[in-house]
């Protein structure tokens, strides 16, 4: 049995790419909150658009994250292609 440790560190390099890139949007936008409401005095109710935000930029990231890998996927599968008359 033989195990191709690049496709595996790839893939594992993606899905910690992908928990990146969902938890950082939203940590950024509830650390911005918090500067608000210490620093500025904002209520607390400054939470709840930042949360909101936050979850959409996330859900925008990951979106786009799953546009490239199957636009890759779909290169990928292109270039495999059979061809029975190909030419030099």
């Amino acid at each position: 049995m033989k195990t191709n440790w690049s496709q595996i560190f790839g893939q594992l390099t993606m899905v910690a790419q992908l928990g990146l890139s969902l938890a950082t949007p939203l940590l950024m936008c509830l650390l911005i909150c918090y500067l608000l409401t210490s620093r500025l005095g904002l209520g607390v109710w400054i939470y709840l658009p930042g949360f909101i935000l936050g979850l959409g930029s996330s859900a925008m990231s990951g979106y786009k994250m799953y546009l490239s890998v199957m636009k890759k996927e779909e290169k990928e599968k292109k270039d495999r292609g059979f061809s029975s008359n190909k030419h030099i």
